[in-house]
């Protein structure tokens, strides 16, 4: 499966919560958004489409984190070694 990164940002999430990164990206034609928290196996994977018709439901839209995790990680470290990624957010052209 090949991912298509659009976009990610760093989020530090208030004060007191868990830091996480946002990855919008493109597989086979559709677009979605990684929700990717420090933790390995902390993810969360939804389909924007449905996201904004505000469909929420799991098994409607849900999707295995796990299948995307390694690229989504990797896709952060690669622009946190370019950037030094301070939390803006990366555009990829």
């Amino acid at each position: 499966m090949e991912l298509h990164i659009e976009n990610i940002a760093a989020h530090r999430n208030g004060v007191h919560g868990a830091p996480f990164c946002t990855v919008n990206f493109q597989v086979e034609g559709d677009r979605m958004i990684g929700i990717v928290f420090e933790k390995a196996a902390h993810i969360a994977v939804f389909h924007l489409g449905k996201l904004a018709e505000g469909n929420i439901t799991f098994g409607e839209n849900s999707w295995r984190g796990d299948q995307y995790e390694a690229a989504l990680r990797s896709a952060i470290a690669l622009v946190e070694e370019m950037n030094g990624f301070d939390g803006d957010t990366y555009e990829n052209q």
